[in-house]
């Protein structure tokens, strides 16, 4: 997708807007509820859930305790099995990489499987500059690009969307990219399907060129592993001449054993699927069979950055299922694309700040975009505990060297720990509190820099006597 966050408004604005956005909150709660509702029961069958569970939280631990070494093995048996191994520092490098290849072939027409990480990069815009178009196979996907739209979740990028609106970008769009929407096309999903597999099948037969990412990269044997539901990934992976795969270097994990862990975990946690449909892995080039030259394009972009936060790395372990997402409540009030990223959620709210660091007002306002439930945490198939992490990026923000600061709250977390340093000082504030409480009326607004607090919520009640006097007049409740 050429369309990027770039210049995105910060979460709170954007927040603003999408919450008022009554359809866009409807459709987001429809499909999220769906998804988990079908993942609640599929992992009640398991009763070894949290045993898969802790298994692969360590796994990716000792992954990431490891990184060098697992990643000069997946270049070793990569190129042993007949592949180039190429490493980016960045997206500039990681683009640059890319677009050569595929100039190199002289097609100036590829197709893509849905990638995060080539999204996270903006990789179709930097082959559209360079003259190349790239076409997203995947059903979500290509709405999304046919739109000209922005993915909202990381399974499903175009959540947002219902089946009306799809219908209306299929009719308007299609035709300029390839086989036409059919006639009288309606917003029958079966109808919807086929009009999208008839579009994308010219595309299948005719690209020379295809890029994916990869779920997992087996260590042991320089394997890729692509997990999907719909197909157009096996097509993308073995009818293309050359496939090119762009890999977060985090994605690696060291044994065909270990995969068998991961799968388990995914299909439930992501589609509510005991099994995804397709489960495609290659290994290198084979004469005869698939493409004829395989690229693998190992990316940093800021994951060296993460791996060295002690508390924050975990978020590094991340398979992309997005359970956190269906089960956050901030997420199903504004949708994903309030975050400025392709990660949104709460695995966005920690990812993206430790990829890029507190540097603009976007990146340092979404830790705070989590009313810190703990929901993530038990539903995250490897364990991040998304609470830690938001709560240490918070203090990092608030009293770190970020350019971005968040000023009027470090004054007046100042003020309150001046106050409360000094006993009389404290005791005369709470006992004016109690006495302002009587007065305040229950639909005030607070001024200034507060009133956004009170603009979606009603002021608590101020109890007129502190907790100390009640404990001094009662002697801890016994009179």
């Amino acid at each position: 997708m050429s369309k990027t966050f770039m210049g995105w408004p910060a979460f709170p604005k954007a927040a603003e807007t999408a919450t008022a956005d009554a359809p866009l909150r409807a459709n987001v709660r429809r499909a999220t509820h769906t998804i988990r509702t079908k993942r609640a029961a599929l992992v009640g069958e398991r009763p070894d859930w949290q045993d898969l569970r802790d298994t692969a939280a360590a796994l990716k631990d000792d992954v990431l305790a490891h990184l060098d070494t697992y990643l000069e093995q997946i270049e070793e048996k990569v190129t042993a099995a007949g592949g180039t191994v190429h490493w980016a520092g960045d997206a500039e490098e990681a683009n640059r990489i890319v677009t050569r290849l595929v100039q190199d072939t002289g097609e100036t027409e590829i197709v893509k499987v849905k990638s995060m990480l080539t999204e996270e990069i903006g990789l179709d815009g930097a082959l559209a500059a360079a003259g190349i178009s790239a076409r997203e196979t995947d059903l979500a996907a290509a709405i999304v690009q046919l739109g000209d739209d922005l993915p909202s979740h990381v399974v499903v990028p175009a959540l947002h969307r219902n089946r009306s609106e799809i219908r209306d970008v299929f009719v308007r769009e299609m035709g300029k990219h390839g086989r036409p929407a059919p006639e009288g096309l309606s917003d029958d999903p079966e109808e919807l399907a086929e009009a999208a597999r008839l579009h994308m099948r010219e595309k299948f037969l005719t690209s020379r060129v295809a890029v994916s990412g990869a779920n997992f990269m087996v260590a042991e044997t320089g394997t890729l592993c692509i997990v999907e539901s719909e197909g157009n990934g096996r097509m993308c992976l073995t009818l293309a001449d050359t496939l090119i795969s762009v890999v977060g270097i985090e994605k690696v994990i060291p044994t065909w054993q270990d995969l068998e862990v991961y799968l388990q975990l995914l299909a439930r946690s992501a589609t509510g699927e005991r099994m995804a449909p397709y489960t495609s892995t290659w290994t290198g080039v084979t004469d005869g069979d698939g493409p004829r030259a395989f690229h693998l394009v190992l990316v940093d972009n800021g994951r060296t950055r993460a791996l060295a936060d002690p508390v924050g790395r975990q978020a590094l372990r991340c398979i992309r299922c997005g359970a956190c997402m269906n089960i956050c409540p901030v997420y199903e009030r504004t949708g994903g694309q309030a975050y400025g990223s392709v990660y949104p959620g709460p695995i966005g709210a920690i990812l993206n700040p430790l990829l890029k660091g507190a540097d603009d007002p976007q990146t340092a306002s979404l830790p705070y975009a989590s009313s810190l439930c703990g929901a993530c945490n038990e539903v995250c198939p490897v364990k991040i505990r998304f609470t830690d992490v938001l709560l240490e990026l918070r203090h990092d923000i608030a009293e770190g060297d970020a350019k971005v600061k968040h000023p009027a709250e470090r004054v007046a977390l100042k003020a309150v720990a001046g106050a409360m340093g000094h006993g009389a000082l404290w005791n005369a504030a709470v006992k004016a509190a109690g006495t302002a409480g009587r007065l305040v009326p229950k639909n005030a607004q607070l001024p200034g820099p507060l009133r956004g607090w009170t603009d979606s919520r009603a002021l608590p009640d101020i109890p007129e006597e502190s907790f100390r006097s009640w404990w001094k007049r009662t002697e801890g409740g016994t009179k």
